[in-house]
Order: structure tokens, then C-alpha cells, then sequence
């Protein structure tokens, strides 16, 4: 596969911008000596500066449940952008998408809109203080919750002589610039733990304004609850008085109609959405019921913004819920089903190929290979301790030149959307059987 305009770009892009990218998981860090540069997508597909073609799993890291450019999408911002961009008022349909959500949505009487996950993990936090009047917040380690320094704390693979005891883990700062008094009262738990979050919470739990979990954790490749955990954390968080906040970030509007609430049967206090939300437009959102959201009325607790509720990102986001909740929700079903067939055939590729110790661990629409000789990944301790990440790397990379698209980055996933045909599944497991077997 010829990349020569993509390297030509790289070096271009390296005199202007840092890393030659806008993010670090999409420049050399990740990619090896250059990254594709992309120019246009539509469906299941991406296609390079050079002209190549790919298969998409990585789908924008989750924003695309319909994938690219859909008609629908493409026809309602087409109407719309000749309307007016941005108007930073009410919208009509600001009003609209947030009747559909508390609608679909049983633990949210109200929502308030947002642009990334970041910024809406930063609001919930800082709602969840001002709403108990608590400093302390209890994290898992590994799950990531954007890059708001009160939570930047072990979401980075380490190792495991780094982590100290799991009944008293070593927090540690993701990134420089970080100071010690943004995290002071954050207080990491190791995943799927039961015992040691009951011991977090009898040291800390009431002065806890909350507990902050993934539903899936998805910061570790996929990585699920046990069964009873997100369960477990609601009677803690009811029993010493702190809120449940639950980060949908990458799995609502992904794993389910109602997300990882409704997959694992769990009723949050508190819940923030992007990625999928938005279809592809940097659109999020804060939901929970009255007696919570309150707190943000009249700016008792502050949360502005410029570019709350996107116009265009948020017809995009009536559209994808139209789509996919048309039928019963059939999209939601139907995206799952693509997402653990895709799984089988690359379990079904690593047992032909017989040449590498690797498995695939997965929920609905989400999956992820792990080289490790281990039977399961659990928890942060399993991925850093078990699981071979430059491995990984090279097999993706290698992927990419097989025309198949896959983040490089262990720590994330793979993805399906509803272009994904037949064919695409069977294109990428006989891509997976030729890597693996020259691997």
C-alpha cells in the first residue's frame, strides 16, 4: 500500500504542528513513523490522501453509530447549515432532543447540553461537590474521564511495580503540569473490586461527593463489570451519601438505547454522554433527575458556555436517535450484533492462525484483541501486568496496510456501525488470518 502523500504531509504538518497532528493518539505515538492522513469517508469506509481504502472499526473513537456521512445526517445539516451555524440562544430543537432523552432516558427528569466529555465531566463533578458540599471523589483506576486534571490520575498503562498494594494504590498523575493539589482528593480504587471499594468508602465515603465510573470500562480496551458491581456501587453510594455518577461518555447512546444504565440495569445519580450522542459533531450532555440537576439553575453551580447545544450537532443527534430507535430500536440491536459477530470471526481467525496467544473481549458494539496468555483481562492491574501492547501495534499497523482501519492504541477499541456489511466482517477477519500468520 502506497502512503507517499501521507509521509509528504507528515513532514509538512511536523513544522507546524506539534507532533503533526491535533491529538496525540492520532499522530506517531501511535502510528509509527507517520499517520494516514484522511481525506473523505462515507459508510464503513475511509479513504487516504493517497487514495487507499479502509475499513473503519475505529469509527472516530465511538461518535458514529450510523457511520460516515450517512443521507440522513448529510441532508439535515445540509438544510439546516444554510440557516445559521451558531447562535449561542434557545433552539427549538435544543428543546427537542431533550425531550427525547428524558423520554428515553428513566433515571433523567432534566438535561443540559454540552460540546466534549471532558467539559461535562468537569460540570457533573463540580455539581456532585456543590450538591453535598463534599471535596472527595472516588475513581477506579484506569477509567478515563477526560483530561480534567481532578481525574488524570492512573488512566495511563504503568508498571505494575508502579501501581503499590490494590488496598492502597499509588496515585499517579497522567501528564506533567498537574499539581498535587487538583488531585489531592481523589481517591483511586481498583475495577471490579467489591471488597476494596467497600474499604475505600468506610475510609472515605462520607466525605465523598461521589463515586465516577465507566459502565464498561473502556479506557483498557473493553473491559465489563462483573455481574452485581455498577449495583454495588449504587447501595455504597446510598449507604454513605454520595452521589453515582455514571460517565456514558463512550457507551451511551452506543451500548444501548439507554446505555450501560439500561445494558447493566443500574440507576445513576448523575450521567454525562458525548461521542455517539453527537453522530459525529462535538455535541454532549448532562442528565439526572430534578432533585440533581437543580443545582445548576440560577448558576448556584456554574456551568457556561459559548457553544452549549450545538445547532448542527444537535439536529445530527435527533436524526441518529430517529434512526436508531425507529423499529423498536432496531439499531441498537442491530449494531450489537455486528460488534460480537466481528468479535467471533477474530477469536474464530486467532484459533486458525495458531501462532499467537490472543483474545477478544467485548460488549455489544464494542470489542478489543488483547495479546496475553491469560483467559480474561479484569481489570487495570490485568492490562498492565498481561497484555502485550507493542504487539498490538504492530499487528494493527500492519492491518492498516491490509486496508483494514483499527486505533493502534491498545487502550482503546474497535467499533461497529450500521454500514457495516457481510462483507466488510469477512474482508477484516481474512485480514486478521494474513497478519496474524506473518506477524
Amino acid at each position: 500500500m502506497d502512503t507517499t502523500e501521507s509521509a509528504r504531509l507528515f513532514e509538512r504538518a511536523s513544522k507546524v504542528l506539534v507532533e503533526g497532528v491535533s491529538s496525540a493518539s492520532r499522530g506517531p505515538a501511535a502510528f509509527g513513523t507517520y499517520p494516514e492522513y484522511m481525506r473523505r469517508a462515507e459508510g464503513a469506509y475511509l479513504w487516504d490522501v493517497d487514495g487507499n481504502r479502509y475499513i473503519d472499526w475505529m469509527l472516530s473513537f465511538g461518535a458514529l453509530p450510523l457511520g460516515h456521512a450517512h443521507p440522513r445526517i448529510v441532508e439535515v445539516v445540509r438544510a439546516e447549515v444554510a440557516n445559521g451555524t451558531h447562535f449561542a440562544t434557545a433552539l427549538e430543537v435544543e428543546v427537542e432532543v431533550a425531550e427525547m432523552l428524558v423520554e428515553l432516558l428513566p433515571h433523567a427528569d432534566k438535561v443540559r447540553f454540552a460540546n466534549t466529555g471532558t467539559e461535562a465531566v468537569m460540570a457533573c463533578i463540580r455539581l456532585c461537590r456543590g450538591l453535598t458540599g463534599r471535596r472527595k471523589i472516588i475513581k477506579f483506576e484506569g477509567h478515563y474521564h477526560g483530561w480534567y486534571d481532578a481525574v488524570l490520575i492512573n488512566t495511563n498503562p504503568q508498571l505494575p511495580t508502579a501501581l503499590g498494594h490494590p488496598q492502597d494504590p499509588i496515585r499517579i498523575p497522567d501528564s506533567s503540569g498537574i499539581v498535587p493539589e487538583s488531585w489531592r482528593d481523589t481517591h483511586v480504587v481498583p475495577w471490579n473490586d467489591p471488597e476494596a471499594l467497600e474499604r475505600a468508602m468506610a475510609a472515605h465515603g462520607h466525605d465523598a461527593a461521589c463515586v465516577v465510573t465507566e459502565g464498561a470500562m473502556s479506557n483498557m480496551g473493553v473491559i465489563p463489570p462483573k455481574p452485581g458491581f455498577l449495583q454495588h456501587i449504587r447501595e455504597l453510594c446510598d449507604r454513605y451519601g454520595a452521589l453515582f455518577y455514571l460517565d456514558e461518555t463512550v457507551t451511551g447512546f452506543r451500548l444501548a438505547a439507554g446505555g450501560a444504565a439500561e445494558l447493566y440495569g443500574v440507576r445513576p445519580d448523575l450521567t454525562s454522554y458525548g461521542k455517539a450522542l453527537g453522530q459525529g459533531f462535538p455535541v454532549a450532555a448532562i442528565a439526572g433527575p430534578d432533585h440533581v440537576m437543580e443545582g445548576l439553575e440560577w448558576g448556584k453551580v456554574l456551568h457556561f458556555g459559548s457553544h452549549n447545544a450545538p445547532r448542527l450537532g444537535l439536529y445530527a443527534a435527533k436524526t441518529m436517535l430517529e434512526e436508531m430507535l425507529a423499529d423498536g430500536g432496531a439499531g441498537y440491536r442491530r449494531l450489537a450484533e455486528i460488534g460480537e459477530r466481528m468479535a467471533e470471526r477474530i477469536r474464530a481467525a486467532i484459533r486458525a492462525s495458531n501462532k499467537h496467544r490472543a483474545i477478544v473481549q467485548g460488549v455489544g458494539s464494542m470489542f478489543q484483541i488483547f495479546f496475553t496468555d491469560r483467559e480474561a483481562i479484569g481489570d487495570y492491574r490485568d492490562f498492565c501486568a498481561h497484555v502485550d501492547r507493542a504487539k498490538f501495534r504492530d499487528f494493527v499497523l500492519a492491518l492498516h496496510r491490509q486496508g483494514v482501519f483499527m486505533s493502534p492504541s491498545n487502550t482503546l477499541h474497535s467499533l461497529s456501525c450500521l454500514a457495516h456489511s457481510d462483507a466488510d466482517i469477512e474482508a477484516t477477519a481474512d485480514a486478521v488470518g494474513t497478519v496474524l500468520d506473518a506477524l
